[in-house]
């Protein structure tokens, strides 16, 4: 049997229907979906312990844009992903206090530099409250992969929040998908937190709430599938048996986009315009290029 990873709610659903029957409703999970900004948006709510099980996912609220609009160039896209991402982002943050932005993953690997780079577009007004006094406080870190600073995520995004005393912490980060058609075209956001490095097999400690003893939202773009789930979906296309699978080689192996490079910078700038324009809502889209230019 093979293992079909992924790190979105939404398809965690579509997998749980797809062996239930389309016609069955899952019991503890609402789902439904809506247009934003012009974009596809699936809402998939999990909302007790029967649903938990049945998804394998926290219960809370789970956004799921689909915003493969980018890459056809649609009229207005980049505005209106970053105002669709501030849309959803706005309604899960506290009303007021600081608040601590953390990107995840590795810089110098592009398929995990979302987080990071994330960072390079996030206005930052901590250590400017007496220059901006009507900016809400942001503060922002990203310290790298365990393997490079022999601290996991939750230990330094802890001990940063213990002296910046945010209201929530906002954690982006690069997931991991069942379709080759979503990567790089879905931006997730959930208020439920989430585990470094699940849709890839390599579980972290978890972001979230419990963790850390305060809200935390986070925000992801699945930039890698693995092999095994890949070849699923293409053999299933070409109409094959997945079983013909089993046995061959390609466990621990991910596939990723091409041009793999241009679409993280711009999706990189897509989320960090929209966490800017949740947290500084006088802001505009022109502030923020000046700002941060």
């Amino acid at each position: 049997m093979l293992t079909i990873r992924t790190d979105l709610a939404n398809e965690a659903h579509q997998l749980w229907q797809e062996k239930a029957g389309k016609a069955t409703r899952l019991p503890g999970v609402l789902a439904r979906e809506e247009v934003l900004e012009g974009f596809p948006l699936t809402r998939v709510e999990v909302l007790d312990g029967e649903g938990e099980a049945a998804l394998g996912k926290p219960r809370g609220v789970y956004f799921t844009l689909d915003v493969s609009g980018l890459w056809r160039r649609e009229a207005g896209v980049f505005d209106r992903a970053a105002r669709a991402v501030a849309a959803l982002l706005a309604p899960l943050l506290p009303e007021e206090g600081a608040v601590l932005a953390a990107g995840l993953g590795n810089a110098a690997m592009t398929p995990d530099a979302l987080g990071p780079r994330v960072l390079d577009h996030l206005l930052v007004t901590r250590h400017l409250r007496e220059v901006l006094p009507g900016f809400r406080s942001v503060a922002g870190i990203g310290a790298g992969v365990l393997g490079s600073t022999g601290m996991e995520a939750a230990e330094w995004i802890r001990g940063a929040a213990d002296h910046v005393k945010p209201a929530a912490v906002v954690v982006v980060d690069a997931l991991a998908a069942r379709s080759l058609d979503r990567l790089c075209s879905s931006i997730q956001i959930s208020d439920t937190g989430l585990i470094p490095g699940s849709g890839v097999g390599n579980h972290r400690l978890a972001l979230n709430r419990e963790g850390l003893g305060m809200p935390v939202i986070s925000v992801g773009v699945p930039t890698v599938v693995s092999v095994e789930t890949a070849a699923r979906d293409l053999l299933a296309q070409a109409g094959g048996n997945e079983e013909r699978l089993s046995g061959l080689a390609g466990r621990g192996l991910f596939v990723t986009p091409d041009s793999i490079d241009a679409k993280i910078r711009e999706l990189a700038k897509i989320v960090g315009y929209g966490l800017d324009l949740a947290l500084q809502p006088g802001l505009e889209m022109e502030d923020l290029e000046a700002l941060l230019a």
